[in-house]
């Protein structure tokens, strides 16, 4: 089966890339790896037990006594399926890859908000990213990265990115008027609209867009594990590979586990900011500052 045309010139332009800047993506490959590893290797350094009262912790102080037993329950059952190790790279490839949907997607976020072509453009871009099958990320990744985690996490990136970029624009785009209106009439610059009002408004949309990038990049978990991501993902499909049922279903299980006590936790972060979302208030050198109700 042969390709049409515009499947040439993606192919072409993918191989124009890796002909012609293959040095740069070989540094930047290097410089991301050595991120994700120095990341796993400082989680996996932590003791489980230590790791697992740390997050019990955590979740006692976000949502209360019944989830903090739940989290206790869900990592002891991962650690007696022995998955611990897988569950920590699992983590490290989904921390890198949602820091880096903030590092490009909160500031794109911005950017449309404030600009209705930019918006009209990241809109059919966005709609794009979020249509075309995981699958075929991984097709220019790993001819531009090669196998292992970078490729992994670029293509989680891209596959997980347009919820916190979706969420930030309309999250500062429903800034209430007479907010915006008190801070220019105080003589605030558009900087100091953006830091002190808009963004702490719209902080709930943009956590819950952090919520779907998390959820998104554990969705992508199993794929990335086909070229070498490692982690919960390389368990399932080894089970897949194998028709073993019962190494699948720890797999699947464990990633279930996660992606609950992730979730969970991560949302608070939206609630809670929404029950303190600040207002304007006028300093008395003038321009807007947030203030929390």
């Amino acid at each position: 089966m042969n390709s049409s045309v515009i499947g040439k010139f993606a192919e072409n332009c993918v191989n124009f890339l890796f002909n012609h800047f293959q040095g740069g993506f070989n540094a930047f490959s290097a410089a991301l790896g050595a991120v994700v590893k120095l990341l796993e290797d400082g989680l996996g350094a932590i003791p489980f037990i230590a790791m697992l009262v740390m997050l019990v912790a955590f979740a006692l102080w976000r949502r209360g006594i019944a989830f903090a037993i739940f989290v206790g329950i869900a990592l002891l059952l991962i650690n007696y399926m022995g998955l611990w190790p897988q569950t920590v790279a699992t983590l490290a490839l989904v921390v890198a890859a949602t820091v880096f949907s903030l590092i490009v997607g909160v500031p794109l976020g911005i950017w449309g908000a404030r600009n209705k072509r930019v918006e009209m453009v990241l809109r059919s871009l966005l709609d794009f990213m979020q249509t075309m099958p995981a699958f075929v990320y991984l097709i220019p990744a790993v001819i531009l990265f090669g196998l292992g985690r970078v490729p992994a996490v670029i293509a989680t990136v891209v596959f997980a990115m347009p919820p916190v970029v979706r969420l930030t624009t309309l999250g500062i785009r429903q800034v209430r008027e007479e907010l915006l209106e008190a801070g220019r009439s105080f003589g605030s610059t558009d900087s100091q609209l953006l830091w002190k009002i808009q963004l702490p408004n719209a902080l709930p949309s943009i956590m819950a867009g952090v919520n779907q990038t998390i959820m998104m990049s554990l969705s992508m978990v199993v794929i990335a594990s086909m070229i070498g991501a490692g982690g919960l993902g390389e368990y399932v499909l080894s089970g897949i590979q194998r028709l073993d049922i019962g190494i699948g279903f720890e797999g699947g299980l464990g990633v279930v586990l996660l992606a609950i006590v992730l979730d969970r936790l991560t949302e608070t972060f939206g609630v809670k900011a929404k029950k303190r979302r600040p207002v304007a208030k006028v300093g008395k050198t003038g321009g807007a500052e947030a203030a929390r109700t």
